[in-house]
């Protein structure tokens, strides 16, 4: 093949697919890069229980495996909760460089600025979000509670010493609300302390 033959079967693919698709995802591609890659530099392989430091992957599945965690003390469970915030919002500070960077890059096409900008803004609003879940969830008689929103699921942390089939309702009743993510795509995590 040509080279002109091959620039010419790339234009017409960019116009298939379009071309905000292809920078969206490049951009995920990138971000996935970073995380991979500050992930490996931090050393992934240590167990964070055996040093006493508590760590949190946003994903849905790291949470879910939280919720086998075995009963922990007062001071525990607010080092767990602090722990986790401490983490998503580190995550997120870090996200939001890298998109930032690319929106304010002067060699980045326009749809990739755009593309970085809005999801600056989802970020945002998720941040929105989860804090105003986290309030009315505790405002409900929890004392900690922590919600982590991704991509249009949500998963709620909660300090108790086991849920009632009410108290489950009220939180998803709060996250449809604010959020506007369906039961299905909720998860609840029950964080107890040891009596």
């Amino acid at each position: 093949m040509k080279f002109n033959e091959i620039l010419d079967k790339t234009k017409e693919f960019c116009r298939k697919v379009g071309m905000r698709t292809i920078v969206s995802v490049g951009a995920v591609l990138v971000i996935g890069g970073v995380v991979t890659l500050s992930f490996m530099l931090k050393g992934g392989d240590e167990d964070p229980a055996k040093n006493g430091k508590l760590a949190l992957d946003l994903s849905s599945d790291a949470a879910g495996e939280a919720e086998d965690q075995s009963s922990l003390t007062a001071d525990e469970v607010t080092d767990y909760f602090a722990a986790i915030s401490l983490q998503r919002q580190k995550a997120r500070y870090e996200t939001m460089e890298v998109l930032a960077s690319v929106a304010d890059s002067s060699t980045a096409l326009e749809e990739a600025k755009q593309a970085a900008l809005d999801d600056i803004n989802r970020l945002a609003l998720d941040i929105e979000r989860e804090a105003n879940i986290e309030t009315l969830v505790q405002s409900k008689g929890f004392a900690q509670c922590v919600a982590v929103i991704s991509n249009d699921k949500c998963n709620v942390i909660v300090q108790t010493n086991g849920l009632m089939p009410g108290e489950v309702a009220q939180i998803s009743e709060i996250v449809y609300e604010q959020a506007g993510i369906i039961p299905e795509n909720l998860k609840i995590i029950e964080k107890s302390t040891a009596e």
